[in-house]
């Protein structure tokens, strides 16, 4: 598996627009991009900065994993994404180690990408997240 870079660090919030002025008005960073990911059942917000992005999710439902992670947990880092080369292949070796995944295939995430989460039982608690776009 090749891993490129961090793409991204997905941060819980229970509004976008709120949490986003932080980002902007004090840190002076741009929000890139406000799209909807029904299948997730959340908004997502993103702020570029590099090669990276800090991503801002807002769930669209009370039943949705990240309202059920705010209300576990309060807001904030809810996840670490890596860019790999090739997801399909990522997983299939995370497969042949043995590793416990949430995502036996990619699914659809933000911006077109293609994404799978490792589950944080195999990474000490931090929810990984692969992407590929």
């Amino acid at each position: 598996m090749k891993i490129k870079h961090i793409d991204h660090i997905g941060i819980a919030v229970k509004s976008i627009e709120e949490a986003g002025r932080f980002f902007t008005d004090v840190l002076g960073l741009r929000l890139e991009k406000v799209e909807t990911v029904a299948e997730q059942k959340v908004n997502t917000g993103f702020f570029p900065i590099t090669d990276s992005e800090l991503e801002l999710l807002e769930s669209t439902d009370p039943d949705g994993p990240v309202a059920k992670f705010i209300d576990a947990r309060g807001e904030g880092v809810q996840h670490i994404a890596f860019r790999v080369e090739d997801i399909d292949d990522a997983l299939r070796e995370l497969k042949e180690k043995g590793v416990r995944l949430i995502d036996q295939e990619p699914r659809k995430g933000a911006g077109g990408a293609r994404i799978a989460f490792i589950h944080p039982k195999e990474t000490h608690g931090v929810l990984v997240e692969l992407c590929e776009k």
